[in-house]
């Protein structure tokens, strides 16, 4: 007897995708370890910036995914495309520094819980998750890959969970979510600029965008919008959708990793975290170790999501840029350099580890290569997604477009303040 799928099943699926993962990808391990060390600093003080980066990065996701499915390429294919070659190589140039260095970081935190949790070097794990990532990536078929990715998005709720089991004064953490105390030292500033780089981050662009041209190659029924625009009104409505419930997910797991930091470690004056493996032993003597074990979970489960991504989007704009087959849909052989770059930028990340590098300068600089390659990517895609010869009609309606020049300009003030505070 065949089982059928619920019609509210059935559209949640339908709706639910890029988006999601891109939202759930945002909350990689060096993430998690930015949202520690500032919920250790400063108790519940820095939570509403979760609450005022939400608009900012949804509008910016939401622009990236439109041009994905409205030209059929994503964001590097659409600037070799349009713009001249120098800056298409300088932005992916700098893209896949940050992507590497953030792959390293992100497989060295995954390392280093495990070793936490049952013994043995860490080093070694972190080679373990690193080809376990891109063999799936790379070997597995993309449905059941992207269902795999989906259902890996369930780990974020471990910082839910950790919440709910330990005791936080609810009334004052919304108090100062809503009502922001703000301050004007150097450290105060610092941790915003952190926090802000740390979820706007540009692979998340690259990634939402040419994964929405990856499901228009996939779907034979769909089209770029430019040439079916009769397909816009539901593919738009359902990328509305998918992104805003990403972008939730992605900062309220944010926040829930801020509070519970705030409520344990920062409670009891433990103030100076680096890693979030750190944040995790931490917790252990604290909030006990059933709050240890599920903050150290969450951080394999998400590191298990953000590396693909992260690999994944260096794969599409290279690929993009230098014309090469790509996409997850196809089989190896059909697209060996796409393949061979995300196996690259993962391998590279591997040996980031081994590099002498104190963890705290290389989630800095993370954060900072963020921040900088954010800027000029967002320029950009605002740039294309306001022009005609790039959308057709499907150009950014004027709400969505002012948001996105909002975040923009933010982003570009981040990006100062970074280069200025260090």
């Amino acid at each position: 007897m065949t089982s059928r799928r619920s019609p509210i099943a059935t559209k949640i699926v339908r709706v639910l995708g890029p988006g999601l993962l891109t939202g759930a990808a945002d909350d990689d391990p060096s993430g998690i370890a930015t949202y520690s060390q500032v919920g250790a600093q400063f108790g519940f003080g820095l939570g509403w910036v979760m609450l005022f980066s939400f608009p900012l990065m949804t509008a910016i996701q939401e622009t990236s995914a439109r041009i994905g499915r409205a030209t059929g390429e994503g964001i590097a294919g659409n600037i070799r495309r349009h713009y001249p070659v120098w800056l298409l190589q300088i932005i992916v140039g700098l893209l896949l520094i940050a992507n590497i260095i953030n792959l390293g970081a992100d497989l060295g935190a995954m390392g280093s819980v495990v070793t936490m949790l049952v013994g043995g070097p860490a080093l070694l794990y972190a080679v373990f998750f690193g080809a376990l990532c891109a063999g799936l990536q790379i070997f597995t078929d993309y449905k059941s890959y992207v269902s795999f990715l989906k259902w890996i998005t369930i780990s974020l709720f471990a910082y839910v969970a950790t919440a709910l089991v330990i005791d936080i004064p609810w009334r004052e953490v919304m108090l100062r979510t809503l009502i922001p105390s703000l301050q004007f030292e150097t450290k105060y500033i610092v941790a915003i600029v952190a926090v802000l780089g740390t979820t706007i981050s540009p692979y998340l662009f690259f990634w939402q965008s040419s994964q929405e041209a990856e499901e228009v190659r996939e779907d034979p029924m769909a089209k770029p919008l430019k040439r079916a625009p009769r397909q816009a009104p539901a593919e738009l409505r359902r990328i509305r959708i998918d992104t805003y419930l990403g972008m939730f997910m992605s900062n309220a797991i944010g926040w829930f990793i801020i509070v519970s930091v705030a409520a344990t470690l920062n409670a009891h004056g433990v103030k100076d975290i680096q890693t979030a493996s750190q944040a995790a032993e931490a917790l252990r003597p604290i909030a006990g170790p059933f709050a240890f074990v599920l903050f150290a979970l969450g951080i394999v489960g998400t590191g298990m999501l953000a590396v693909p991504v992260l690999a994944g989007s260096a794969g599409y704009a290279l690929a993009e840029a230098l014309r090469w087959p790509a996409g997850l849909a196809r089989k190896p052989r059909a697209a060996k350099a796409f393949y061979g770059a995300i196996a690259l930028a993962t391998g590279f990340g591997v040996i980031f580890n081994l590099l002498p590098i104190d963890p705290i300068k290389a989630l800095f600089w993370t954060a900072v290569l963020n921040g900088i390659v954010a800027v000029p990517i967002m320029v950009m895609t605002m740039l294309m997604a306001g022009q005609e010869k790039v959308m057709g009609r499907f150009v950014l309606p004027r709400p969505l477009a002012t948001m996105g020049w909002i975040a923009t300009t933010v982003m570009c003030a981040v990006a100062v303040a970074l280069i200025v505070t260090w």
